[in-house]
């Protein structure tokens, strides 16, 4: 499988992407209010559509906008963590928040009725399938990959994909949130 590293193109007016990714959704996080693609305090987010509990593809994707947040903030710069289920039988208002906060305090967690989640996942071209049940962690989803690198009001910047290390994802990110010059 060939990935293409459009994360590594430099900001630009127009979008590098060959589709329009992205857009409005409402859902609930782990404490049960709305949120929308929009940050509530205006900063940049890093957004993954994933579940609490995979032990996959999540388990490198979570970790990594984790240190990226932390990386970033200690240069000053204020990003928020997000992940939206593809899981929602598993990752509740009440039962997504614990595992979160495992990997970042600051980690927002999203679910909601499967239409408000659909609009999410057309939103940003992520498709979700059951592969199959495991016994001990429930239903395994095939999912997007990309971590999404968004502004405050919710429009995408980058992707990033997660096999980059901290320190490619964080220079990548830094680029398209601090000016140039």
């Amino acid at each position: 499988m060939a990935i293409t590293l459009v994360a590594a193109m430099p900001a630009a007016s127009q979008s590098p992407f060959p589709v329009d990714i992205g857009g409005p959704y409402a859902l609930l996080d782990q404490n049960g209010q709305t949120r929308t693609q929009a940050d509530p305090d205006g900063k940049h987010q890093l957004l993954f559509f994933g579940y609490a509990n995979c032990l996959n593809i999540c388990s490198a994707a979570l970790p990594l906008m984790a240190q990226v947040v932390d990386e970033l903030a200690a240069d000053g710069i204020e990003v928020t963590p997000v992940m939206i289920t593809v899981a929602p039988d598993q990752d509740q208002v009440d039962t997504m928040g614990a595992p979160l906060a495992e990997i970042h305090r600051d980690f927002i967690g999203l679910t909601g009725k499967e239409d408000a989640l659909q609009v999410a996942y057309d939103a940003f071209k992520v498709e979700v399938e059951p592969l199959f049940q495991d016994p001990e962690y429930g239903w395994i989803y095939s999912h997007g990959s990309f971590v999404h690198l968004l502004d405050g009001d919710g429009e995408l910047l980058t992707l990033l994909p997660p096999i980059l290390d901290v320190t490619q994802a964080t220079k990548i990110a830094r680029s398209y949130i601090t000016p140039q010059g």
